[in-house]
């Protein structure tokens, strides 16, 4: 059991690796569609925006799916979804019609969005919850090294193969993946007549079983559970909102324009500026995990450091943007790295909901959670595209400043949440 379910977990992995590389590829190859459609940035925005919104939408039947199905036969159909949308977007680059890649881009985000949820219920059933944050922060670094690719790799394939080849060979590897997760994933390791993981840690330590990965829950009742639950659910919710629609702002919508306008960068050391922050994160989200699993033996702090480092950043962006001397690549790689160690520390936060609900509902209150964020970075990047018309200095400081100011909100909403323990029976 301990040796599958590394395969198990290396094939949703592998598919997380395109989740993420659809999340990201609007911030690198926005200027490439723009050219290639003539559409304006508030069509591209809207492109970027339309995955997300269809993840939003998706988060709670996300949950129900999982808890309901298993994780195997959701996260293959789901998968081979995103197939589907890959094709939507080649043949709409063959008729040259926009709004056809949009239809694509809507379609990918609804199999993205049942990818996810259903790893977090494999690593509940499946790991120790001493191992939980650090897997989380391993598959993120993954999923983060699919965000790299989404940029300046993106761009290349894009200029090698031309769009609609590009979303073909897409196809073909996705629909690949969702083969692959049919055939090795199992929902839970009494499928192979494997012990639990209840079982196996019972034997390490010689303490009785105290719940079951195998237990079910009704939908109703957990949906009730998570959002009738107070603190224990709703601060971390809003700051989630604010963390990571202000990550998917910077990182998938306008940091790519914001250097090619303000600062003079060719389109390949805007995407690399891009490219920083996917490394900070492929470099933050274990080290976040690690910290929580096994040094600072907490989530709440670990998120707490996490996001008052990354406010400030914020906050430097912000207050210099356009200023002498920031033109430099150096400075402004030192800055996106950053950006991105510091806003990976977000992973934390499923291992800090995971364990205040039963893991019978470990999908629901997951997917619950997950609305959030990706809500937040749908509404924030449909925004910006209509701050951001004529990429003038001063509409790129209006949206650097509301993303400060959301995120001294988040700071207050990360010091209000709770995790299992004393601050849970207060709450």
């Amino acid at each position: 059991m301990l040796s599958y379910r590394w395969a198990v977990f290396a094939v949703l992995a592998l598919a997380y690796f395109f989740v993420y590389f659809h999340r990201t590829t609007g911030g690198a190859i926005s200027d490439t569609l723009q050219d290639y459609f003539g559409v304006g940035t508030a069509s591209v925005a809207l492109l970027a925006s339309a995955y997300l919104y269809a993840y939003t939408l998706m988060q709670i039947p996300s949950g129900i799916l999982t808890d309901k199905f298993g994780p195997r036969k959701a996260a293959t159909i789901f998968i081979f979804l995103i197939a589907i949308g890959s094709v939507l977007s080649a043949f709409s680059a063959t008729s040259n019609d926009f709004n056809l890649m949009i239809v694509g881009k809507f379609v990918i985000g609804i199999g993205a969005a049942v990818v996810y949820i259903p790893i977090m219920k494999v690593l509940a059933v499946w790991y120790r919850k001493n191992e939980f944050a650090s897997m989380s922060g391993i598959l993120l670094l993954v999923g983060n090294v699919g965000g790299i690719a989404a940029a300046t790799p993106m761009v290349l394939m894009m200029d090698s193969l031309g769009v609609q080849n590009t979303y073909f060979v897409l196809a073909l590897v996705t629909a690949a993946i969702a083969a692959l997760c049919w055939f090795m994933v199992r929902n839970h390791p009494s499928e192979m007549e494997l012990p639990s993981i209840e079982e196996i840690v019972s034997e390490e330590t010689g303490e009785p079983i105290v719940e079951s990965t195998s237990a079910k829950m009704g939908t109703v009742e957990a949906l009730k559970k998570t959002f009738s639950s107070g603190r224990r659910f709703w601060p971390l919710a809003i700051w989630f909102f604010f963390m990571y629609g202000t990550i998917m702002l910077w990182q998938a919508s306008q940091a790519g324009s914001f250097y090619k306008s303000i600062y003079g960068f060719t389109g390949s050391d805007a995407g690399l500026m891009v490219t920083m922050v996917g490394i900070g994160m492929v470099a933050g989200c274990p080290i976040a995990g690690r910290l929580s699993d096994k040094y600072l033996r907490s989530r709440k702090k670990v998120i707490l450091i996490g996001t008052i480092i990354y406010t400030c950043i914020w906050g430097v962006i912000w207050a210099t943007a356009g200023n002498d001397g920031m033109d430099s690549m150096a400075v402004q790689a030192v800055i996106n790295f950053l950006f991105g160690f510091f806003g990976g520390f977000f992973v934390v936060s499923y291992a800090q909901i995971k364990e205040l609900y039963p893991i019978a509902m470990a999908g629901t209150s997951t997917a619950a959670l997950n609305l959030f964020p990706f809500a937040g970075g749908a509404i924030l990047i449909t925004i910006a595209g209509f701050i951001v018309t004529d990429k003038t200095l001063a509409q790129f400081q209006t949206v650097w400043l509301m993303a400060f100011v959301m995120m001294l909100i988040a700071c207050i909403c990360a010091f209000l949440s709770v995790e299992k323990g004393s601050g849970e029976k207060k709450a």
